[in-house]
């Protein structure tokens, strides 16, 4: 299995999908417990939801499951928000902190580094190959990194989470004029928005978001609960769902590459 899969376009917005991936080895599936079997907090369905909303995207997704190796997470193991709960560069739970490791067959050092060789780093090599032929070829490249959780996790935050979940890590990856639009676009939907709340933008946002030279970088937490029949095993989409929802999220896409000439 190749750790990646790029579908090249020619517009200037990049779309990343770090968790939709579902392989994970032989080797490494068997030291998952039952509850780590279940893939629990893959982004289910997320790139059917973005298939083919406007032409000329281009997507980088990873292959493998974020049990192998969260290709969102900082390689040095640094966490993302610091003081708040939240999984690890490889989880060691879900997130609702139940084990997914059968007891003694925990990720070791050496699984991590192994991991970052054959899997994590590949994907940010394509991402990153890509963001430069995008930026070469239009003078700007926008990244929008696509996402979604389930609603209600307490061990993450409180309350039921809102639709629509924007992170520009409180506007440092990205200039106010795209994060202005993405939000007034959820928002005129009529479904519940916020920008940099309980997620502000990943690693890969984080990283990669520098205005000053060019990329924009836009994280969106979806609620699984807009687009999933059952936030639970088997994650059904729910076709009605997802057919409203896709015709907000084009119109995000598509307002994103309008404004792209703009930042130039």
């Amino acid at each position: 299995m190749h750790p990646v899969t790029v579908t090249r376009g020619d517009s200037p917005l990049v779309l990343g999908f770090p968790h939709t991936g579902t392989y994970v080895p032989g080797d490494i599936r068997a030291r998952l417990n039952g509850e780590g079997q279940l893939l629990r907090d893959t982004d289910w369905h997320i790139d059917a939801l973005y298939r083919d909303l406007v032409p000329g995207v281009t997507c980088v997704a990873a292959n493998f499951h974020r049990y192998v190796i969260d290709a969102n997470r900082d390689p040095g193991g640094a966490s993302l928000y610091p003081g708040q709960t939240t999984t690890g560069l490889i989880p060691q739970s879900t997130f609702d902190n139940a084990p997914i490791w059968r007891e003694g067959q925990e990720p070791t050092k050496a699984d991590t580094a192994a991991r970052l060789t054959a899997w994590h780093r590949p994907y940010h090599a394509a991402l990153e190959a890509e963001l430069a032929r995008v930026r070469a070829r239009h003078g700007v490249a926008i990244l929008y990194d696509c996402h979604s959780i389930r609603s209600v996790i307490p061990w993450l935050f409180d309350g039921t989470l809102p639709d629509f979940n924007i992170g520009t890590n409180e506007g440092a990856t990205c200039a106010p004029a795209l994060s202005d639009a993405v939000r007034a676009r959820c928002t005129g939907s009529g479904r519940s928005t916020v920008l940099n709340g309980r997620f502000k933008g990943g690693w890969t946002t984080r990283q990669y978001g520098t205005p000053d030279a060019g990329i924009h970088t836009i994280q969106m937490e979806l609620a699984q609960s807009s687009h999933l029949a059952r936030e639970e095993p088997d994650f059904a989409l729910d076709a009605d769902k997802a057919e409203a929802l896709r015709g907000v999220l084009k119109h995000i896409l598509q307002d994103l590459i309008d404004l792209a000439p703009t930042l130039a």
